[in-house]
């Protein structure tokens, strides 16, 4: 099978079983029967999904109570639950300015969480120590010990290859490219690390977690200091072939615009991004300005910072549409900081989508914030630890006995 098929059914395999275990951690006790009809997969992919998380020693089952015989008179209906501390998950995040790490059971449920501040010019040695040390302080706070870990997702805003861990030239932290991050990371930790794309994360979290459940193609659209989209096809997340799928923030938007920190002119970045916004405004509303600010400010009614979320959003929804022409998902949901102007910014984006979209695809795409806020891709981060739990579980519990 070509390499790229593989990873796609990977990946679906992936986000199926992520599904299957919210059903679970949710329900507490349910048949397979209702995890079927819950996550609309069929009956055998549950069953097969099942299967993995039993032999992985993370599903329980046994029959209902007070049913002695099924309804026929056959075997008792069986219920599944979830052992959701058969280990624990380790999630890094790392934005333009700042580091997220968290601890979470093997339902993705957080158990201990901290933040610090980033230097937004450090090199990746100094932020990969800094996560090293503050995944041992999260750890602790959680009161996990390093043995029951099965190992840490990390998240960077930036395309990576997948092949070779390798962060892209576009990266919006510069000291990382050419890095191979998992590589690194997993010297410092001694546990396997995966690593993704933050908007690639966000998709993930929100599929499975967040706003969208139920959708099978959805596209994630990250908005902070980049700009960049998490595809969700079919029930795949789609990377591309070097992972460069959902660079939005380097389409061109105005070929008479400033020069992007890519080398090009009037990219979608350099008039939507939280940083270009800023800058517009600090000139009327003071140096210090800050995006927290200005989003609070335009929802208290001030003109110039409406103006410049509103033609944000007009600009992203220009790009936005030539997406649903050609991918035609049936979600599409907003994320990162500027997601805090809510209708502020989403209206803009319809207001474009309206104008140069095809009316069908516009109509069968729903517009939405998404729900998880900026735990987004610490969450993501989770959850691609976890759906990996039946390679990274055994090796894990080997080492511990």
């Amino acid at each position: 099978m070509p390499p790229g098929r593989a990873g796609s059914l990977e990946s679906l395999r992936r986000l199926n079983r992520l599904r299957v275990i919210r059903a679970l951690r949710d329900e507490g006790q349910i048949s397979r029967a209702d995890i079927a009809r819950r996550t609309g997969l069929s009956r055998s992919t549950v069953s097969s999904l099942v299967a993995d998380l039993q032999a992985d020693g993370l599903v329980i089952e046994r029959p209902e109570p007070g049913s002695a015989y099924g309804a026929q008179g056959g075997r008792p209906p069986i219920l599944l639950s979830f052992d959701a501390s058969a280990g624990a998950a380790v999630g890094v995040d790392f934005g333009h300015s700042h580091l997220r790490v968290a601890v979470s059971d093997l339902a993705s449920t957080i158990i201990a969480e901290r933040t610090r501040p980033l230097d937004t010019d450090h090199d990746a040695t100094e932020g990969l120590e800094m996560a090293a040390e503050l995944v041992v302080e999260t750890l602790a706070d959680a009161g996990v010990a390093r043995e029951a870990v099965i190992g840490a997702g990390m998240g960077l805003p930036g395309p990576i290859d997948q092949g070779e861990g390798i962060v892209g030239s576009s990266a919006i932290l510069p000291g990382w490219i050419g890095m191979t991050a998992a590589a690194e990371l997993r010297k410092r930790l001694d546990v396997p690390v995966m690593v993704d794309n933050d908007a690639n994360l966000g998709a993930l979290a929100e599929a499975a977690f967040g706003a969208g459940r139920d959708a099978g193609d959805l596209i994630y659209l990250k908005i902070s200091s980049g700009i960049g989209a998490g595809l969700i096809l079919n029930g795949r997340l789609y990377r591309g072939s070097a992972g460069l799928a959902g660079e939005l923030g380097h389409v061109l938007v105005n070929p008479d615009g400033i020069v992007c920190r890519c080398g090009n002119r009037g990219c979608l970045e350099t008039v939507a991004a939280t940083g270009a916004l800023v800058d517009l405004l600090r000139r009327s509303h003071g140096e210090d300005l800050t995006v927290a600010a200005m989003i609070e400010a335009a929802q208290a009614g001030d003109a110039g910072c409406r103006r410049v979320i509103g033609d944000a959003g007009r600009a992203l929804g220009q790009v936005v549409a030539t997406l649903l022409n050609v991918l035609n998902p049936e979600m599409l949901i907003v994320g990162g900081d500027l997601a805090g102007a809510g209708d502020l910014l989403l209206d803009g984006i319809r207001e474009s989508v309206a104008r140069a979209a095809l009316p069908e695809t516009s109509r069968g795409a729903q517009l939405v914030a998404g729900v998880l806020g900026e735990r987004a891709q610490v969450l993501g981060a989770l959850a691609l630890v976890v759906s990996e739990a039946d390679r990274a579980l055994p090796t894990r519990l080997a080492l511990a006995g």
